[in-house]
């Protein structure tokens, strides 16, 4: 017999009162065992026997429960089981006895800043698993929200030590990552789930749970937006692993029955994989249509990103790694009438539009020697006309090859569109792919001309990165000059949910740079005139609260005009439930009090969408408009 307790026994005779042997037994191991306490588990490297219930097969292992939990939130009862390509997979339901070894897995190929998968890797010729009855019923899933465990809704991690979170204080109740590690492997169950981010590419939507009772602040649509010191770390994202192909879902949207799952952990995220076909009832959320639209005296400007934009389908041998990712269909797929739609009836037309990510006329194909993007604008030119809007002219400036960052082969340039019977462009020559735009004597050197680095003792700020477009505009007998921007992008920063904390936002060193640039250009022009109208736009790849825009903004030179926005409104992206500001319109003191703000919410919180990122609409009010001044106000002109 065993001990229960698994300490030796002593073994005497029944006939003589001696002592014939001693045995040490060492209990089972338990999978709470195998995750302990913390993010990487104690028996690493060490083999295991371990018994539990199979409560979801994957395509290259599968899932087991403890059917017996111990009493420590702390440790989480569920565990995968690494099959690979090993053979057989045991049942749903299935109660198994599983030899294998402990791992932790980081992805493949690795993904170093990501938290580690604690597994049993059961491949090998002595590893495997035995069942041992089956038709059990499973483990019951515990509840994430107000009938089970309840997330921590603020803070993601702030314990870490020597900046990880791998032996580092485990604290789930206070601690999102920590929370989830908690349940890595187990059944959970989200009841009353609402959307806050659009089913993804991945088949992934980002859900809160309990209709969001214990949900941050909410956008005025229904999703949930980010904040200094608030990531929400309450998202859980639905992933489409066991059952595939998840409905589209649009932000808002409601499951109507409980989403069950296993939690696993992939990608920078812990992701719950559905087990069950999920049921949604529409929010009924539908695309917005600006309010600002431009009049005698009142100058409409944009700001749209609207994503790899070109005219040809690729030849895919031309392409970066013969990839059929790098293979799109924008004209024949109707991406331009789309988006001349939106810009013709949700935009209304605006007088002059700051476009980001126009790729030149043969797209993503590699080392051809094709930077024009003249197709690409004229396309989209005659679509807005077909569409009903006005017959825009464009300016751009093209890049060199290969030098400008975004998908390989593509040449991503920002560009500008307006329309000649409102505003006057003032062309300048002299602007190139390799000169810098500076003032003489007051006025622009080349319109349009780019803004560079030419400062290269830190490096080039803008090297694999877009180079700002400049562009001076009359209205109504105003000039009106233009910065049009697309920053880098935030490739390469550490992940909300990974290994490391904080999180190092290692790309934001070259924002930083570019906006010191820019914000050095703006006060050229207001150093030369105090009273110049400047608008910088785009797609600045970072927050209203981050350093890049403190850089821009410092002062008071520039505003951004978000400050005119409710906090619920300020967004044009949204990124796993997440939403959050990217593109962004700021002004200069003499366009202050002549401006009003429109975030137009038609792509980010749409499982369709013409582009990922929702365009900017701000308009001016040139005549007769009231500025306070000293508590009174009065009628100004320019």
């Amino acid at each position: 017999a065993q001990s229960p307790n698994g300490q030796s026994l002593l073994v005497t005779s029944n006939e003589v009162s001696k002592t014939v042997a001693i045995f040490t037994f060492t209990p089972p191991t338990r999978i709470s065992d195998i995750q302990g306490a913390g993010h990487v588990s104690p028996l690493v490297g060490k083999t295991v026997n371990v018994a539990g219930i199979v409560t979801a097969v994957s395509s290259n292992g599968f899932f087991i429960q403890d059917p017996n939990p111990d009493n420590n939130l702390a440790t989480s009862e569920g565990i995968f089981v690494f099959r690979g390509s090993a053979g057989s997979k045991p049942t749903v339901g299935d109660s198994v006895r599983v030899n294998g070894t402990v791992s932790e897995f980081r992805g493949s190929p690795v993904r170093n800043a990501d938290l580690s998968l604690t597994q049993i890797t059961a491949t090998g010729d002595t590893a495997g698993f035995t069942v041992l009855s089956s038709g059990n019923a499973l483990p019951a899933a515990t509840v994430i929200g107000q009938a089970g465990r309840i997330p921590p809704n603020q803070v993601i991690a702030n314990d870490a030590v020597n900046g990880s979170v791998e032996g580092s204080p485990f604290d789930p109740a206070e601690d999102g990552i920590d929370f989830y590690e908690s349940l890595e492997g187990m059944r959970v169950q989200v009841n009353n789930a609402i959307a806050v981010g659009p089913t993804s590419s991945f088949g992934e939507i980002p859900v809160i749970a309990d209709k969001g009772a214990n949900a941050g602040e909410r956008t005025e649509r229904g999703g949930i937006y980010v904040r200094p010191t608030d990531f929400n770390p309450e998202r859980i994202i639905i992933d489409d692993v066991i059952v595939t192909r998840e409905p589209e879902v649009n932000v808002g949207d409601t499951f109507t029955s409980p989403i069950v799952g296993v939690l696993d952990y992939s990608f920078s995220n812990f992701k719950l994989l559905n087990t069950e076909p999920l049921t949604v009832a529409s929010g009924g959320l539908q695309r917005e249509v600006t309010h600002l639209v431009g009049g005698e005296d009142q100058l409409t400007v944009a700001s749209f990103n609207v994503e790899n934009l070109d005219p040809k389908k690729e030849d895919r041998a031309k392409v970066d790694g013969q990839s059929s990712s790098n293979v799109d269909d924008d004209l024949g797929d109707g991406k331009f009438d789309a988006l001349a739609s939106r810009i013709v009836n949700n935009l209304k037309s605006p007088d002059i539009i700051s476009l980001e990510e126009i790729q030149d006329n043969t797209g993503a194909e590699i080392n051809d020697g094709v930077v024009d993007a003249t197709t690409t604008y004229q396309l989209l030119i005659q679509a807005i006309q077909t569409a009903g809007g006005p017959s825009y002219q464009f300016r751009s400036v093209n890049p060199a090859e290969g030098q400008d960052g975004g998908q390989p082969g593509g040449n991503i340039r920002v560009g500008f569109l307006f329309n000649p019977d409102r505003v006057s462009f003032v062309d300048r020559l002299g602007g190139g792919a390799t000169t810098n735009t500076s003032l003489v004597n007051g006025d622009l050197s080349a319109s349009p001309g780019r803004l560079l680095d030419t400062n290269l003792a830190n490096g080039n700020a803008f090297a694999n990165s877009r180079k700002p477009l400049v562009g001076e505009f009359e209205f109504q007998g105003n000039r009106v000059i233009i910065v049009g921007n697309h920053f880098n992008s935030k490739g390469g920063d550490e992940p909300l949910f990974g290994r490391f904390q904080p999180p190092t936002l290692t790309s934001e060193t070259q924002r930083n740079q570019q906006a010191q640039i820019v914000r050095q250009f703006v006060d050229d022009l207001l150093s030369a005139d105090p009273k110049a109208n400047v608008i910088v736009a785009g797609d600045l790849n970072d927050f209203q609260f981050s350093k890049p825009l403190d850089i821009l903004t410092q002062g008071g030179a520039l505003s951004n005009l978000y400050d005119l926005l409710p906090a619920n409104e300020q967004y044009s992206y949204n990124f796993e439930g997440n939403a959050q500001v990217l593109d962004h319109l700021l002004v200069s003191a003499n366009l202050k009090p002549l401006a009003e703000l429109d975030v137009v919410h038609i792509n980010s919180e749409f499982a369709q969408q013409d582009s990922d990122h929702d365009p900017l609409v701000a308009r001016f009010q040139f005549v007769d408009a009231l500025v306070p001044v000293d508590g009174s106000t009065q009628s100004v002109g320019f």
